[in-house]
């Protein structure tokens, strides 16, 4: 019988704050997975992942669906509700003796969040973080539509600049360092986990090309990471499995946390 179960952060509860777990019926995969959603920093739930949980859990996984407060000040505050409450997957894992091997996945504004919690250490982004254990490293993240950087480019849409400055929080032209210690390239380096880049061939948000440059990188260091484009996909296409490619990206998905 599969167990699904809420869990919240703080006492009283403060919204935003909390995850989801669903354990399968039979588990039988050693790696367990973190869910980030996206929705542009203000919106979204974590609801929105329970199809893709219900499709891990056929496969033998724990996994969890995580919140962040949709009203925090700045992304800080949201990369400490997601450091928070995967150390509280963490603290589960524990209690009930599983192996301490986590897979993180997060699409657009989510594989933002995921990306600094996968590659830049507790606290060092600047963000506040109170754990109640050893910070355990994830083992391997997989990421759809990245935003590899918060700054401006030629040609950005006036939607996307205004999200990013929404959740900095405070002005580009005044305060680059905030957006570079928000920003995954500054995060690069030969210690990340390694990562499966899932694009979608109509992204139209973020530049693919982007990760494939740390897709390079990391092969260059010898960290074996993925970049897979999905033919007709769209910006935030995996929250459902229906269609050929999003079945197709989670059977890549799978094989990738399974099989490096």
């Amino acid at each position: 019988m599969k167990v699904f179960t809420s869990y919240y952060l703080d006492t009283p509860i403060v919204i935003g704050r909390a995850f989801d777990v669903l354990q399968p019926e039979e588990i039988t995969q050693e790696t367990a997975i973190f869910l980030i959603h996206g929705g542009g920093w203000r919106a979204g739930s974590r609801a929105e992942y329970h199809k893709l949980m219900e499709a891990f859990a056929l496969r033998g996984y724990v996994v969890a669906s995580t919140d962040y407060r949709l009203d925090a000040k700045d992304a800080f505050e949201q990369l400490q509700d997601v450091r928070e409450a995967y150390d509280a997957f963490v603290t589960l894992l524990k209690q009930q003796n599983r192996p301490l091997k986590i897979a993180v996945f997060g699409a657009s504004a989510g594989a933002h969040l995921a990306s600094l919690l996968l590659c830049a250490a507790p606290g060092e982004c600047g963000e506040e973080v109170h754990l109640k254990n050893q910070w355990v490293k994830p083992e391997a993240g997989v990421l759809q539509a990245t935003p590899v950087d918060l700054y401006p480019w030629e040609g950005m849409m006036t939607q996307t600049w205004a999200m990013f400055k929404s959740i900095v929080g405070v002005p580009y032209e005044t305060h680059r360092d905030v957006y570079e210690r928000l920003s995954l390239c500054n995060y690069i380096r030969p210690d990340n986990p390694r990562l499966f880049f899932m694009e979608a061939e109509l992204e139209h948000l973020f530049l693919s090309e982007y990760t494939k440059d740390i897709q390079k990188k990391h092969l260059s260091w010898g960290i074996p990471s993925r970049w897979i484009v999905y033919d007709k996909m769209e910006h935030g296409f995996f929250y459902e499995i229906r269609r050929e490619m999003q079945k197709k990206a989670l059977d890549d998905f799978c094989d990738f946390v399974e099989n490096n």
